[in-house]
Formats: structure tokens, C-alpha cells, sequence
């Protein structure tokens, strides 16, 4: 291996639309509502979480997707449980 492939490896570029797959758990801010129901905002992808605790609002909350739309960058995930507070 070179030397620039050692430096270059595990190289990966971000994207302001990540795809997450059913039964996929991730940690997210809670960011804000669609209309009663808490949302979470990961770039440009949004995720409903409908079982989300009242005070769940500006705290990182672990949750498991249940539906993911590629196409939208929209779904749904299930509250597991709170794992911080507010960033701000």
C-alpha cells in the first residue's frame, strides 16, 4: 500500500442527505415539530418520531428507523431513550 493510500484510507465524504435502513439505530436531536409530532433533522432528512416524550425538544435521543423513503428522505423512527441534552 502507498503512502497516499494509506493516508486516504477510510476517506469518506458527508452528505447533507444520508439513506438509513429499517431497523437502523442512530442518535439524533429532536429539532422541532411537524405538527404535533416531534421531528428529527439529519441534514436535509427528516424523521417523524411519534413516541418521542413531551420533553424531548432540543435533546439527542437514540432511536430505530422503521420506515426510511430514498426517493423523499423522509420516515419514521421509534423513540429508545434520551442519551444527552440540549447543544445550544
Amino acid at each position: 500500500m502507498s503512502l497516499r493510500e494509506k493516508y486516504l484510507a477510510g476517506l469518506t465524504f458527508r452528505t447533507n442527505k444520508p439513506e438509513f435502513e429499517p431497523g437502523e439505530e442512530i442518535s439524533a436531536f429532536v429539532t422541532g415539530y411537524d405538527g404535533d409530532t416531534p421531528v428529527a433533522r439529519i441534514g436535509d432528512t427528516i424523521l417523524r418520531v411519534e413516541d418521542a416524550p413531551d420533553d424531548a425538544l432540543d435533546t439527542r435521543v437514540k432511536l430505530r428507523v422503521e420506515e426510511f423513503d430514498g426517493n423523499d428522505h423522509h420516515g419514521t423512527a421509534t423513540y429508545l431513550e434520551t442519551v444527552g441534552g440540549s447543544a445550544f
